[in-house]
């Protein structure tokens, strides 16, 4: 049996437009094997899907968009041979973006998100005719952000002054809290490099009823032009809880959320989409009523909680 494999120079697989995409084909065969070529394909793209949670009846029809091509190479290795028996390693090396080359798009980073995802595959072929299988191997490797394109300094995180209290929410409230009232002050950064963690600070000022926890969301909100609308749904990325229980009044809370790699990338503002962020602060008051319904969507108001929406915007730092 013969098995073909690829392996990267670099372990992480994170590579620049710029840099050289290298590494070796590893054939593997119990004996000799003839073939009409190997070939390396490099493909890029941003997919695009609609699903129907997040659009109507119409959008969801028309469910993938059509995807957008970044890079599509193709290098022949080798021409039509022979390829000994044992373990036999090739060495491969191809240049992404060659300086001054015109690209059908620009070079957006690896990103994994539910209606869209910039995604970068390595294809290995060996084509062995008719009577044989061909045999193929794909990896996936990932894109960031080209030296020139980035920020030459690092940026001091942009803090922004937030306040929570009754007067803030959109909707109904606990009885007590409305008549007690809360006051929950405090900062958060909104300007943030993707190596550097969300960090801030609360207090609990005020509350008349005691806290259950103190919990910070990060979303991303997708949009996809289709036709003449922008579809948009936001998700949950993760959650990382700040205090567990209630809280003595006036101390400062610290805030630090480390960002995910692959679920989250630099703020995008394509033409036909676009990926943002943000975070949301939500402080849950205990009551019984919350005992009673099931925390599936922790984004979602409720009587008892309060919720601080705020924008983010990442960019890539060296």
């Amino acid at each position: 049996m013969s098995t073909v494999e690829l392996k990267l120079s670099r372990f992480n697989r994170v590579y620049r437009p710029s840099e050289p995409l290298e590494g070796k084909i590893l054939v593997k065969s119990a004996s000799s094997i003839s073939h009409y070529g190997i070939r390396l394909t490099v493909n890029g793209s941003v997919n695009l899907q609609v699903r129907g949670g997040s659009a109507g009846v119409i959008e969801s029809f028309y469910g993938v968009v059509r995807p957008i091509t970044i890079v599509n190479k193709s290098l022949e290795i080798k021409p039509s041979g022979k390829i000994a028996s044992g373990t036999i390693e090739i060495p491969f090396s191809i240049i992404l973006r060659k300086p001054g080359e015109d690209n059908l798009e620009k070079f957006y980073e690896t990103f994994h998100g539910s209606n869209i995802s910039i995604q970068y595959l390595l294809t290995v072929d060996i084509t062995r005719g008719y009577l044989h299988k061909s045999l193929s191997a794909t990896m996936e490797f990932i894109i960031e952000t080209d030296k020139a394109d980035i920020f030459e300094q690092q940026i001091s995180p942009e803090m922004v002054i937030f306040y929570i209290t009754q007067d803030t929410q959109r909707h109904p409230l606990l009885p007590v809290l409305k008549s007690g009232g809360f006051r929950v002050t405090g900062r958060i950064s909104t300007l943030c490099s993707l190596l550097d963690p969300i960090s801030g600070e609360l207090t609990v000022e005020v509350s008349a009823v005691p806290i259950s926890s103190i919990d910070i969301h990060l979303l991303r909100e997708e949009s996809i032009l289709l036709g003449d609308k922008i579809v948009t749904e936001t998700s949950l990325i993760q959650t990382t809880q700040a205090s567990d229980g209630d809280v003595c009044r006036n101390v400062t809370l610290p805030i630090h959320v480390v960002l995910p790699r692959l679920l989250t990338c630099p703020t995008v503002l394509a033409g036909p989409f676009s990926v943002e962020f943000k975070v949301l602060i939500v402080i849950t008051f205990q009551s019984e009523s919350s005992k009673l319904h099931s925390k599936s969507d922790p984004t979602a108001p409720r009587m008892w909680t309060a919720v601080e929406t705020l924008p983010l915007e990442l960019i890539r730092t060296k």
